[in-house]
This record gives C-alpha cells, sequence and structure tokens, in this order.
C-alpha cells in the first residue's frame, strides 16, 4: 500500500472501531464478537507500529488501560486421569444438569464449583510424605510417562510440601496438614503465559527455526524434552485443578482451597456457584476477560461440589458425569479477502474458495477459508478487496461469516464464476433448481482426481497408503487413469518413483491386492454416484442383494426404495446407462475384484422395517457396532427423532433426542430391549 492508502485503511479502521465500541458501552450492543472487533484492533495497531507518522491521539491504540533422558518411563494411575465432555451453550448445559438431577437423590440441591479451563497440558503429581516423587503426563488416561526430571525444572511446582497458614481457613489448614504425611496426588496443567509464548517465537525466528502454532503446543513441546534444561528455559508455569486422595475434603471448592495452602497455584477467578443460573454468570464473566488472562482459555470447567456425589454420579465413556467443559462460541478474526479461487470437486462442482491474508484464528494460521458457492458470495455480498470475518469452530474449515462494507476503498472488485473451469478448460454450467456450477467434462484432470481419492477411501475400498499426494504422483507418472487401473500396479512400478523404498512399494501392492475383496455396499459408495452416500448405498445393497440386479433395474424400482427418492432413483439410473460406467465396472471386475453380494435382508426381527435412533452411551457396544447390528437386523439407522421414529434407545447419559421423543410421543426402549428386539 502507498502511503496515502495506509493513512485512509487507518482512519477507516479507527472509525469502525469506535462505532463498534460506542455500541458495545453505551447502547450495549453488539454487532460483531469480541475475538473479531480485537482482530481489528490488531491491525491498526500493525499499521501505526509500521508508520508511526500516522498515530493520533484518538487512535483507539492510544487508549490508558539434570541430566538427558533416552527415554521416558511409563506410569499406571490408580484412578484414571479422565477426560471432560463439552457443552456450547445454557441449553446444553441445562440439559447436563437434568441428566444428573435424575441420578441425585431425591430432592437433592445441586451446587457447583467453576474455574476457567486453561488450554495446556494435564499433568499428575504424587507426593509422599510431602516431597515429590513422581510426575507424569496424562496419557491414554491409564499409563502416562514419567517427566518428573523435567517437572521439577518449573518453579511453580513444589519440590516440598509446606502449609502456607497466612490468611487461610482454619479447617482448611487442618486438612492440608495431614498431605505432609503419606500419598497424595495433585492434579493440573502446565501450561505456557501468553508473554512468554511470544518471547519463545521470538527467539525462534532469530535461529530461523518454525515458530510454534500456540502456546499448548510449545508446552508440549517443552515439557517432553529428553533434556531437562531444554523444560527449564521454556519457564513453563503450573496451575492445580483436582486433589487425588482423602484428607477429609468434603467439597471441590475444599479441595481447591488445600492446593493454594499446600502451594500451588489454583485459580485466583475461580468461583463458587449456588446454582446453574450461577454458572450461566460465571461464564459470562470470564468471557469478558478471558481475552486479557495471561494464559488460553477455551472456556470454563463446571464439576459438582459435594465430593460423595460427585463419586456416586461415576463415569459415563471416558468422562466423569459430575463434570463438564463449557467452552465459549467459535473464535472469530477479520482479514483481508486477496482473491477468490475456484476449486473442481469429484462430482465437478466448482467451490469458490477466499485466499486471505493469513491470520491466526483458533491457535492456527488460517491462508483460505471456504466460500460454498454463488449464493453465498451473493447473499455475504463478498469483494475481493473486502475486509471479512471468519471463523472456525475446532477442526471445521474456516468460512466467511460477515463482510464489513464500510471498510471498503472503492477498489474492491466482484467475483464472477468463470465461464469454463480452471483446470481442464471445458465450459461450466448450472443444472437447473440447483445452486452448484459444474465442470461439464467428465473426464477433467481434477474430477479424475477427487474420484480416485474417493473410490480408496474407507467407507469405499479402504486401501491403506494411498492418499492424494501419492494418487497424483501415480498419475502424473502415467500409470493410472481410472479407478480400475490402480489393481495393475507392480512393485517395479512403484520403486523408482520418490517416496517408494522396497519396502513401502511392496506394502501398497499387497494393500491393493487384499482390497480385491469388497462388499457390494462399498463397491457402490466407491462408484461416486451423484447424491449416492454410504447409507444410501448399504439401502441399496440390503434391496437387491447382488450388483446384477442393480444394474439392471429400472427406474421405477429405484423410485419405490423408502428414503431413495426421485432425484437420487434418477441419478442411479442416469449412472448405470452411461456405457462410460458400464465399461469402468467390467473393467474393475476384470481385474479380479470379487464384489460379495450381500443377502437382501429376509429373516424377520423385531426392528425389521422399523427406524430406529440410539441416544447416550450404550454398555453393550459401541455405536458403529450398534449401527451394524441395527441393519442387520433389517432396521434403519437414523440420526434424528420425528414423528416417522419407530424407537429411540436411550443408553447412559441421554441426550436432547430422549427429551424430544418424550416431546413426540416416540417410543423410548431401554438397552435391554433392544437387545431382546435384536435377536
Amino acid at each position: 500500500m502507498t502511503k496515502a492508502e495506509v493513512k485512509q485503511r487507518i482512519e477507516k479502521l479507527k472509525k469502525e472501531i469506535n462505532h463498534h465500541r460506542y455500541l458495545y458501552h453505551v447502547l450495549d450492543k453488539q454487532e460483531i464478537s469480541d475475538a473479531a472487533l480485537d482482530s481489528l484492533k490488531h491491525e491498526l495497531g500493525q499499521l501505526e507500529r509500521q508508520f508511526q507518522e500516522f498515530i493520533a491521539p484518538d487512535s483507539p491504540t492510544q487508549r490508558v488501560g539434570g541430566r538427558p533422558l533416552d527415554e521416558f518411563k511409563k506410569v499406571t494411575y490408580k484412578t484414571p486421569m479422565l477426560s471432560l465432555n463439552d457443552s456450547f451453550s445454557e441449553e446444553e448445559i441445562a440439559d447436563w444438569e437434568k441428566r444428573i438431577k435424575k441420578l441425585a437423590p431425591p430432592g437433592y440441591h445441586l451446587d457447583y464449583y467453576a474455574e476457567i479451563k486453561m488450554d495446556g497440558l494435564a499433568m499428575s503429581l504424587v507426593y509422599r510424605n510431602g516431597l515429590l516423587h513422581h510426575g507424569s503426563t496424562r496419557g491414554d488416561g491409564k499409563i502416562g510417562e514419567d517427566i518428573t526430571q523435567n517437572l521439577k525444572t518449573i518453579e511453580a511446582i513444589p519440590l516440598k510440601l509446606e502449609v502456607h497458614i497466612k490468611g487461610a481457613d482454619e479447617k482448611i489448614v487442618k486438612i492440608a496438614e495431614k498431605a505432609l504425611k503419606g500419598e497424595v496426588e495433585i492434579r493440573g496443567e502446565v501450561y505456557m503465559t501468553k508473554k512468554v509464548f511470544e518471547k519463545l517465537n521470538a527467539q525462534q525466528e532469530k535461529k530461523g527455526e518454525p515458530a510454534f502454532a500456540n502456546p499448548r503446543n510449545a508446552a508440549a513441546g517443552s515439557v517432553r524434552q529428553l533434556d531437562p534444561k531444554i523444560t527449564a528455559s521454556r519457564k513453563l508455569s503450573f496451575m492445580g485443578y483436582e486433589l487425588i486422595g482423602d484428607l477429609g475434603q468434603k467439597t471441590h471448592e475444599e479441595a481447591h482451597e488445600i492446593m493454594k495452602v499446600l502451594g500451588f497455584q489454583s485459580g485466583q477467578e475461580n468461583r463458587y456457584c449456588k446454582d446453574i443460573a450461577a454458572v450461566n454468570k460465571y461464564h459470562e464473566d470470564i468471557g469478558k476477560i478471558r481475552k486479557n488472562l495471561p494464559y488460553w482459555s477455551d472456556g470454563i470447567v463446571v464439576t459438582v461440589n459435594n465430593i460423595v456425589l460427585f463419586r456416586r454420579l461415576g463415569v459415563v465413556g471416558k468422562a466423569p458425569r459430575g463434570a463438564m467443559a463449557y467452552k465459549y462460541p467459535a473464535e472469530q478474526a477479520t482479514t483481508t479477502l486477496e482473491d477468490i479461487k475456484v476449486q473442481v470437486g469429484r462430482t465437478g462442482t466448482l467451490t469458490p474458495v477466499a485466499h486471505l491474508k493469513p491470520v491466526q484464528v483458533a491457535g492456527t494460521t488460517v491462508k483460505r477459508a471456504t466460500l460454498h458457492n454463488m449464493d453465498q458470495i451473493e447473499r455475504l455480498d463478498v469483494r475481493i478487496g473486502d475486509t471479512v470475518i471468519i471463523q472456525k469452530a475446532g477442526e471445521i474449515i474456516p468460512e466467511v461469516v460477515k463482510v464489513l462494507p464500510n471498510l471498503r476503498t472503492g477498489k474492491e472488485k466482484k467475483f464472477h464464476m468463470p465461464a469454463k473451469c480452471p483446470v481442464c478448460g471445458s465450459r461450466v454450467a448450472r443444472r437447473p433448481g440447483e445452486v452448484a456450477y459444474y465442470c461439464t467434462n467428465k473426464k477433467c484432470f481434477s474430477i479424475q482426481q477427487e474420484g480416485l481419492h474417493h473410490f480408496v477411501a474407507k467407507p469405499a475400498f479402504d486401501i491403506d497408503g494411498l492418499g492424494p499426494k501419492i494418487l497424483e504422483q501415480l498419475w502424473n507418472a502415467d500409470l493410472i487413469r481410472d479407478p480400475a487401473d490402480l489393481f495393475n500396479l507392480e512393485e517395479e512400478d512403484l520403486e523408482p518413483m520418490e517416496r517408494f523404498a522396497e519396502k513401502s512399494a511392496s506394502n501398497l501392492v499387497q494393500a491393493i491386492q487384499s482390497a480385491k475383496v469388497v462388499t457390494l455396499s462399498r463397491f457402490i459408495n466407491a462408484l461416486g454416484i451423484r447424491h449416492v452416500g454410504e447409507e444410501t448405498a448399504i439401502d441399496l445393497a440390503r434391496h437387491f442383494g447382488t450388483l446384477d440386479k442393480l444394474i439392471k433395474t429400472s427406474l421405477e424400482e429405484l423410485e419405490k426404495i423408502p428414503d431413495v427418492g426421485g432425484v437420487v432413483a434418477k441419478s442411479i439410473d442416469d449412472y448405470f446407462k452411461d456405457k462410460a460406467n458400464a465399461k469402468l465396472i467390467d473393467k474393475i471386475l476384470a481385474k479380479g475384484v470379487k464384489v460379495k453380494h450381500e443377502e437382501a435382508v429376509k429373516k424377520k426381527t423385531g426392528l425389521t422395517g422399523k427406524k430406529i435412533v440410539v441416544t447416550g452411551t450404550l454398555e453393550s457396544m459401541s455405536r458403529e457396532e450398534a449401527k451394524a447390528r441395527i441393519r442387520e437386523a433389517g432396521g434403519d439407522w437414523v440420526s434424528s427423532v420425528s414423528q416417522h421414529t419407530d424407537y429411540v434407545v436411550a443408553g447412559a447419559e441421554p441426550g436432547s433426542k430422549y427429551d424430544k421423543a418424550k416431546k413426540l410421543s416416540v417410543k423410548i426402549i431401554s438397552e435391554k430391549e433392544f437387545l431382546n428386539l435384536l435377536k
């Protein structure tokens, strides 16, 4: 940008930030998230640091405000180190309380203890007669790694327990004194403060080494160093969250007070909550100060305060019933949309992708975000050069959620879907009644590549070792042009290629040959028929039993199959009538692929023809096993409750589906009843 453009950008940013400040502090309204507003301030600060001549007194930025080890030994836990289930709203927290009330004594008033959920690494510290005996990582919850030498370098971890009397409750002091004899375990989080993290990355940059993505990754890399001197140099901290061992504490709140008296940081922001309304207030209060905390946090942890009741509530899966992680919404940030480019998927769909000025969101650097389709672009009025708000929740692909038109300069450009495919140059068309644009060339390189990737994926032929990069290599080497060509590959074809030593070439060929026997449902799914996913493929396999019957069926017969419908039936019929597709299937079968013809369900069970929803955790089987058993019994696995649902199977900790079933008067059955119906 020229200096004139920088000055204009700074003025627009100041005006936009002050607008949102007025809304928030004067009118108590909010149009954009705190994270997005922080991102705008960050950009303004960066520009002012670069061009200090443009800093003005009215700018929002000027407001006053041992020895190296060979390996780690294993440690087995007497009490498993559990993880927590997540909730993201007041409704979900209310549902959690309803579930635990069912297991609490009649009329019992639930109270809670709430603390900040720190973004660190769970650790266990075992003290014997007041001295640190060993410290270890969570591992898989049952077995961790002994990293005592490294943990001793963290000054926040006491090497010897001492009782700090000043300002402490007399009762708590007496309980804490018991920890000096016998064994006691303190669990907590090892973490890196934001300041230390920034300094560490500055050092990494000076050394020419890659920066750490976030403080948690940096802490993880620091604490598992075989050389304790490296851990010591990283200046890590520790925050206690749980005391294991019966010293006489009655509540989770007392456990935290004991940890403080024993010399552990235990969270100054922690709060006793008399009811669930107080929990929601605490969640809101912490949300306001979260950005200013010295460490990263993505939510709070709520625990049933009474320890006896907490233990009585037990465990579901790998999480205690009596505690819940109450997280904050997806993190957002603002950035500049520098370009929009188009990707071509396996069915030929053209997807517009925003190319962004790199920005940190939820601990990762985001450079691209999906724009879904032209309807979305028009709805948001997105233009190349716009300042946009992007959002990333967990592992979900980032997306553009809002445009800030007040920051436009007039140079922004509207995006138009290309008339020709960006990969093969063929004509692009939009089908009637659909939002997507398609490449009309079925032999387009991108369509073929994505089709190959779909063919070898887990729900299809499940060929291990054939990722996108390997498939691209094979394509570029002219070894494959369609899925059938995969079965021609031999070791001598692969060995000369990059990434392929003799062993990996042998393993891949073996994996391909082992995949030659495949069930009918997986084979159908592998073909990549438009609108036919894993569930529809299973329905078709169960209905027809053999590939031959499916290929020869009529459109009318397809339309009669429950849950298929006219659009899907037409797509299936069109696929098998296409001579190129018929030729490909013949070619695949000619390579020795055997399709295991699944018998259409004939045996009658109590679930035949029934639509089943499972909610909660089953003791006798996993969710995937339940899905398979329902299908084997002739039932339909359904993911959501409706008036058409026949049964809702309620396991431990049933969710909102249970409540919806009661509301709709859908029959709810226990796991025992479900097992009887399967017979």
